[in-house]
C-alpha cells in the first residue's frame, strides 16, 4: 500500500502529527523500533501497578490545544507533583518555595527567605559564567551545595563548572507555601497509563512495532508521497557530520512485599554518596490501584549515552548546538519529502505538551504547503 505519509517513530510527536493527518483525511503509517508504542512515555501493567517504563511522566501545561489533545483523546484525573529533596537523610520540599526555606534556615517570612538568599548569592557579582554560579546567583550558597550540585553532577556527568548557566536560569523558585512543581494551569495522568492514551491517538492508523526505519530505509522511502521523520538527528545522516551526544538513564526495578515503600511518589536524592538520582514508587501516581500487597519502586540512574541505550537528553552545549545547526541546514534541504519533528530530531528537550505544540505547528505548515 502507497501513504501519504511516514511516520518515523511513535513517541508523542510522532502519534500526535499522526493523529492531525488522519482528521485531516490522510493515509498514515507508523513505524516504531521498539515493541511498545510511546517512546520514552510508555506505560505497562503488571500486577495491577501502571509502571512508567522509563520513569515517571507528570502532564502539564497551559497551552489550551495541548490539554485537549490530551483530556480529549484519554481518560484524565488530576495529579499535583510534589516531589521530595532527600540530603543526606534530610527532606526538603521541592520546588525551592517557604516550606524549602523553613526547613533549611528556619524562616518563616518571604521577606527573611529573600534576604538570605540575597546574602549569599552576592558571591557571584556578574554575569554567570557557569551553572553552578548561576544557582548560586539565583538561590544561594546553601540551595545550590543541598540540593542542586550533586543532583545535576549526576544528572549530567560532568562538574557544574563545566555545564552551561543556560540549564538552570529557569529554576522555579516560589516565595509561598507551593509544594506543586509545576506553575501550568493544567496537571493530570492518564487513566490505564500513556499508553492507553497513545493507542487512542493512532485509533484507526497502519502501525508497525518492532520495525527499524534504516533496516529497510530505501524501500520505506518508496512506499510514502512524504515522511516525518522523529529519530536521532545525527543518525538520519549517517553521522556524516559527527555524533551529537545525549545523556542516558537507566532504570533498577524493585519489587516490594508491603503496600508502600516510600512517603512520596518521587524523591529525589541529591548528594553523590547515592548514585541514583530519584526513585519513583509507581503505584503512588494512581489512586485506582487496588494492589495492596506489593509494590514497585524504580531507582534512576544517569547514564552515559553510548549505541544501544536509550538517547534522553540532548547535551546542548556549544560544541553539541553547532552540529546540530549544521545537521538541520541539511535537513531543511531535503523538504517537502522529509520534515524532521520532536525532541531527537531537532536536538532540543521538549516537555510533553511541547511535542505537542511542536506537531501543531508542523501540521499547519504542512497545510500552508498545500499537503496536509
Amino acid at each position: 500500500m502507497h501513504y501519504d505519509y511516514l511516520i518515523v517513530g511513535s513517541g508523542l510527536s510522532g502519534a500526535t502529527i499522526a493523529n492531525l493527518l488522519k482528521k485531516a483525511g490522510k493515509t498514515v503509517l507508523v513505524i516504531e523500533k521498539r515493541d511498545d508504542l510511546g517512546g520514552n512515555i510508555s506505560t505497562e501493567i503488571k500486577d495491577g501497578i501502571i509502571i512508567h517504563s522509563y520513569g515517571p511522566h507528570i502532564f502539564h501545561t497551559s497551552d489550551e490545544f495541548a490539554w485537549s489533545m490530551f483530556k480529549d483523546n484519554v481518560e484524565v484525573y488530576p495529579f499535583i507533583n510534589e516531589p521530595i529533596a532527600n540530603c543526606h537523610g534530610e527532606f526538603y520540599h521541592m520546588p525551592f518555595n517557604m516550606n524549602t526555606f523553613h526547613e533549611l534556615w528556619g524562616v518563616t517570612t518571604a521577606e527573611e527567605a529573600k534576604a538570605k538568599i540575597a546574602e549569599e548569592s552576592k558571591e557571584v557579582p556578574g554575569e554567570p559564567k557557569n551553572l553552578e554560579e548561576q544557582a548560586i546567583k539565583l538561590v544561594g550558597r546553601t540551595i545550590y551545595e543541598k540540593l542542586i550540585k550533586g543532583y545535576t553532577e549526576k544528572q549530567w556527568g560532568r562538574d557544574c563548572k563545566e555545564l552551561p548557566a543556560s540549564i538552570i536560569r529557569r529554576l522555579p523558585l516560589r516565595f509561598e507555601y507551593n509544594n506543586n512543581y509545576f506553575n501550568d494551569t493544567y496537571q493530570g495522568l492518564p487513566k490505564g497509563g500513556y499508553s492507553k492514551w497513545i493507542e487512542n491517538l493512532l485509533e484507526g492508523i497502519d502501525v508497525q512495532t518492532g520495525v527499524d526505519f534504516f533496516s529497510k530505509r530505501s524501500e520505506f522511502e518508496k512506499i510514502a508521497n512524504h515522511i516525518i521523520y522523529t529519530g536521532r538527528l545525527d543518525e538520519y545522516f549517517d553521522f556524516k557530520l559527527g555524533k551529537l551526544e545525549y545523556r542516558s538513564l537507566k532504570f533498577d526495578n524493585q519489587w516490594f512485599e508491603m503496600d508502600r515503600y516510600q512517603n512520596n511518589p518521587v524523591i529525589n536524592f541529591t548528594t553523590h554518596d547515592q548514585p541514583y538520582t530519584r526513585c519513583a514508587e509507581h503505584k503512588a501516581f494512581d489512586p485506582y490501584c487496588e494492589n495492596h500487597h506489593s509494590t514497585l519502586a524504580t531507582f534512576e540512574y544517569p547514564d552515559t549515552f553510548e549505541e544501544g541505550k536509550i538517547p534522553c537528553y540532548p547535551i546542548n552545549d556549544e560544541k553539541n548546538n553547532a552540529l546540530a545547526e549544521a545537521y538541520k541546514e541539511l535537513s531543511s534541504k531535503l523538504e517537502p519529502k522529509t520534515f524532521f519533528l520532536g525532541r531527537l530530531a531537532v536536538y532540543k528537550y521538549y516537555d510533553m505538551d511541547d511535542c505537542i505544540v511542536a506537531a501543531k505547528e508542523m501540521f499547519d505548515r504542512l497545510v500552508e504547503l498545500g499537503i496536509a
